[in-house]
């Protein structure tokens, strides 16, 4: 079953296919059926899009899924170069963009051309901010590979790298032509990196949708793919992606409710910056910047304290962190939050929930507040 999500947007707006987890258990025609990875060519050639692709991924991914996705694109016309990325949060940097450059110019990739983002939310940005920056603005397609990148990074536009002092502090708003996602290849994510994906739809059940949150809330455990059934793996796609959606479709480029989408980002990413991206990854930390910023509301009197509970005992069903690595100083994560890009007029924006499904931005939270909470994990 495939489902379509329109980003409405007033310049351009696209598509988010969703094609559902093929149940083995069923007739062998429909297992066999093809995927919306093999339909990958044929999608693109509907767009009207130049003839020229460059698809990126990483070793791992693209052994799995690359040359499928060449194959669609070739069958549907289209001159494919293919280059691949180291996997990881610390590679998201200006050197693995220039490799990019190097790779369009040789190919003479043209303004009508395509980038094409095969991978997680790594691949994701890199690609996104390369397509973005690269003849001041080609096309770009994301085919997200993890659950993280399938329910947050690949839509809306957020292209980026790191700088050393901070997380996508690079950057650029460039939009895709089209965000393809095939629920099957989840099959081959690694159980963390599923977890971690369980983060941002976590997110979405707090900020946005108590539904989801309830439907979360329902399922005996998150923290394996082959323990959620198909019809909430679903569900969990269609949502998120809706949720982000209506908001990037009411706020293209952040200028207020789109914040929101930041929940437990603005604590995580000082945590994935302070450990070098290699002790935790985006979605545990985000799930920790989730229990503080809970823990902050509470403190504030903005929350029920039975509601932090509540989404506390998700993210531990999720098999993620609730607690600060250890060694982490507190001091150099109330430093590292003025490098936030949130931060305006030297303050720190907090997005903190006030019931589940509904949150407030404020940048009204005492530092001491901050530290009281933060040493208490």
């Amino acid at each position: 079953m495939t489902s379509v999500i329109n980003v409405n947007l007033p310049e351009q707006s696209y598509e988010i296919a969703i094609t559902s987890l093929r149940d083995a258990t069923r007739t062998l025609s429909y297992a066999n059926a093809p995927s919306s990875l093999d339909q990958l060519g044929q999608q693109m050639a509907s767009l009207k899009l130049g003839k020229k692709v460059l698809l990126v991924s990483n070793p791992t991914i693209f052994k799995h899924f690359g040359e499928r996705a060449i194959a669609s694109l070739k069958s549907a016309g289209f001159e494919v170069a293919s280059c691949t990325l180291p996997p990881g949060e610390r590679y998201k940097t200006l050197n693995s963009i220039q490799k990019l450059y190097d790779i369009a110019l040789g190919n003479r990739l043209e303004r009508s051309s395509t980038m094409v983002a095969l991978g997680g939310g790594v691949i994701g940005d890199m690609t996104g901010f390369a397509a973005a920056t690269w003849l001041r603005g080609i096309n770009v397609v994301q085919v997200p590979t993890s659950l993280l990148a399938m329910v947050d990074s690949a839509i809306g536009g957020k292209t980026g790298v790191n700088h050393p002092h901070g997380k996508n502090l690079i950057g650029a708003f460039h939009q895709p032509r089209l965000v393809l996602i095939d629920a099957d290849v989840l099959k081959t994510l690694p159980m963390r990196e599923f977890r971690a994906g369980m983060a941002e739809v976590i997110k979405y059940g707090v900020i946005w949708d108590a539904e989801l949150f309830a439907q979360l809330e329902a399922s005996k455990r998150l923290d394996q793919l082959r323990y959620v059934k198909p019809e909430l793996i679903t569900n969990i796609l269609t949502r998120s992606c809706q949720a982000k959606a209506d908001v990037v479709s009411k706020d293209e480029k952040e200028g207020g409710l789109r914040a929101i989408l930041n929940y437990g980002h603005t604590i995580g990413h000082a945590v994935e910056s302070l450990t070098g991206y290699r002790l935790v990854n985006h979605g545990e930390a985000v799930a920790i910047g989730m229990v503080a910023a809970g823990q902050i509301a509470v403190e504030l009197g903005m929350w029920q304290k039975e509601d932090t509970e509540r989404q506390n005992a998700l993210i531990q069903k999720a098999g993620l962190p609730t607690q600060l690595p250890a060694g982490v100083d507190i001091e150099a994560i109330i430093e590292a939050l003025q490098l936030d890009k949130k931060v305006k007029a030297g303050k720190v924006r907090f997005i903190l929930p006030t019931e589940i499904g509904v949150v407030t931005i404020t940048d009204e939270v005492p530092s001491d507040i901050i530290r009281q909470v933060l040493r208490e994990m």
